[in-house]
């Protein structure tokens, strides 16, 4: 039996990515319709961001085991969360949790390293992009990463929590981020984390100037992995 997946949303486009994507990859390991059960439990982002500009991770922390306790009440058997930024707070969240937890970065990080990049860019709110998710998880890989300078920082946090979250992609943000993605290529980068979950609805593979690491699919086909491993 595979088992129960618990999602512990945060951002709506991201979430329903993740979970979408476990249902549409599942079936090719375990028959047509077929996926692992899952459960998901969603605070409103507001909030989240509410504590995102005071530094407030314990409070993110407690959000996030409030919905761990939930989907594992509903009978989940691990978590995963398809929010990169707010695994600031994972420690404090699995050192508490019911369930075992899967960590976003850390798969992203394997996968890197398993294709051979050395130093990748990531992708993300301004609190991850200068925070120690991708800045912990890709060195203890052996990978080196760069990050968008700050006016590129700042426009990139805007365009994710006033578009990207509420399920506007437009063609000109679009075009944007594959510049800045440019501009990592220049400083060397090989790959780019999309480490907002939201960005894999924007920026097309077959279009960046850079492969792309998907954080959102990535995880969920960790996800997948996990639920069916015995």
């Amino acid at each position: 039996m595979a088992k129960h997946i618990g999602i512990v949303a945060c951002s709506a486009p991201g979430a329903a990515l993740c979970y979408r994507t476990i249902c549409a990859e599942s079936a090719d390991r375990m028959g047509e319709h077929n996926h692992p059960e899952i459960t998901m439990h969603t605070h409103p982002l507001a909030k989240y961001r509410a504590l995102f500009p005071c530094g407030d991770w314990d409070g993110v922390a407690e959000l996030m085991l409030s919905s761990t306790r939930i989907v594992a009440e509903a009978g989940a058997q691990f978590a995963i969360c398809p929010d990169n930024t707010i695994h600031q707070a994972f420690e404090r969240v699995e050192a508490d949790s019911p369930i075992p937890w899967l960590h976003i970065a850390r798969v992203v990080a394997d996968h890197a390293r398993a294709a051979g990049h050395t130093k990748v860019g990531v992708l993300g709110t301004r609190y991850l992009m200068t925070g120690p998710v991708y800045a912990q998880a890709l060195p203890a890989a052996g990978i080196e990463q760069v990050i968008p300078d700050e006016a590129d920082r700042e426009r990139i946090d805007r365009v994710i929590f006033s578009e990207l979250v509420c399920g506007v992609f437009t063609d000109a943000s679009r075009g944007y981020f594959n510049e800045v993605i440019d501009r990592l290529r220049d400083r060397g980068a090989t790959a780019v984390v999309l480490g907002c979950t939201e960005i894999p609805l924007l920026v097309r593979p077959e279009e960046s100037p850079l492969p792309t690491l998907d954080s959102t699919c990535l995880l969920a086909r960790a996800a997948i992995d996990y639920a069916l491993t015995p």
